[in-house]
């Protein structure tokens, strides 16, 4: 019979429990009328308060009433941060590669590997000899078309030469002007210029090796700029604009983080990947950064307009999260919301919060929806104090007039 009594014990505990809870803690009334306890300690004769009691017998307020004192904060409306970051490979603004168009033996190389090359400077000279003949060759040509033109003119004054001769002078003198410009474009063949100004790269050929028509010799960078290729999800598509600012830090150094832009925006999206692809551009003054390195770039992008409100003001339940509201004639409201951002000393949400709503911070234990509470005070989205109920009783009344 020791566990009968000792069942009848603790049956005994967990009534007077409720019991107490439902007197003391009017909060608790929901909970206990979803289990089904509420309704009978009502016909016992226990002092519980009616619902429409609005508060139910709670905690007395500083207005001397028996509504539930509470602190509302007023909510306001923020943009939330949304942070795109993207990895990318870098280039250089400019990047030519010399090639050559002919065969021949390389006999000058006047730079080096790692050399700043201006634009229009040679970098690179074939044998030319029998090129160098043939431009002689044609040069003698050219006189000798000019001279006789020359006499066939003064034959033409003294009437001793046709008009037929003349044209045929003038045609001679054509071709040899050709082949002269000939002769010089093979010559120029034979070296290699540099089309833009920008530092070389390495050189693999020595003066001595044969070069084939259509090899590479060397590549020449102007990395003073870098670009960045790379590619964000096509639903940003259109949040993103070319002159849009950016950060970009190098892999291998995640600490530098570099200011730049965004260059150009691709004009189609990829439909392999969804993607749509970026150009970002970087400046390299100080030429510590290389071609073909990879970096980690980061855009903030215009986010929605949201609600703020006081961490303190988030209660949760078995549904999710929810606050108290504060409406007409003072009495709250549980309004369900959606964390989207925290923030140092406020919340962004979703949720049916107008601008300017009172949500309360202090007070939430005792509340239940439908009641009427009395504000002690009302913060503003800062923390400012719009109302103090107990500085407002403080005040002397003025007389009536």
């Amino acid at each position: 019979m020791a566990w009968a009594k000792s069942l009848a014990a603790f049956v005994g505990i967990v009534c007077f429990a409720l019991a107490g809870w439902a007197v003391f803690l009017p909060g608790s009334h929901d909970t206990l009328d979803r289990i089904g306890v509420l309704g009978p300690m009502r016909s016992l004769g226990l002092p519980v308060a009616e619902a429409d009691q609005g508060g139910g017998g709670g905690r007395r307020g500083f207005g001397g009433g028996d509504d539930i004192a509470v602190v509302v904060k007023q909510t306001a409306m923020q943009e939330a941060d949304s942070r795109l970051s993207a990895i990318g490979t870098s280039r250089p603004a400019r990047s030519v590669t010399l090639r050559v168009d002919v065969t021949g033996t390389l006999i000058e190389i006047p730079i080096a590997s790692g050399d700043w090359v201006e634009a229009g400077s040679r970098v690179a000279r074939l044998n030319a000899e029998s090129q160098e003949l043939a431009r002689d060759r044609a040069e003698l040509g050219l006189r000798d078309a000019q001279s006789r033109l020359d006499r066939v003119a003064q034959l033409r004054g003294s009437g001793s030469a046709s008009q037929v001769q003349i044209d045929e002078a003038e045609l001679a003198l054509s071709r040899a002007e050709l082949d002269l410009r000939i002769a010089q474009y093979e010559l120029e063949r034979r070296e290699i210029i540099a089309p833009i100004s920008g530092w070389i790269g390495l050189i693999t050929l020595e003066e001595g090796n044969l070069i084939t028509a259509n090899s590479e010799f060397v590549r020449v960078d102007d990395r003073s700029t870098l670009l960045i290729d790379f590619d964000i999800p096509e639903r940003h598509v259109g949040r993103i604009s070319a002159g849009d600012s950016l950060r970009a830090s190098p892999l291998s150094r995640p600490g530098d983080a570099l200011n730049g832009q965004i260059r150009a925006v691709d004009a189609r999206v990829d439909q392999d990947s969804r993607a749509l692809r970026l150009q970002a551009e970087i400046s390299n003054d100080d030429d510590l950064l290389r071609p073909g390195m990879a970096f980690r770039v980061q855009l903030d992008l215009p986010g929605e307009s949201l609600p703020s409100i006081d961490p303190l003001a988030i209660q949760w339940d078995r549904d999710g999260a929810f606050v108290w509201a504060l409406g007409a004639e003072d009495r709250v409201s549980r309004v369900r919301i959606e964390i989207a951002q925290r923030r140092d000393a406020s919340v962004l949400v979703r949720g049916d919060l107008e601008p300017g709503t009172f949500v309360v911070t202090e007070g939430v234990q005792n509340l239940r929806p439908g009641a009427t509470v009395a504000p002690r005070q009302r913060l503003g989205p800062d923390g400012a104090v719009l109302e103090d109920a107990a500085i407002a009783r403080s005040q002397p009344a003025q007389p009536e007039i």
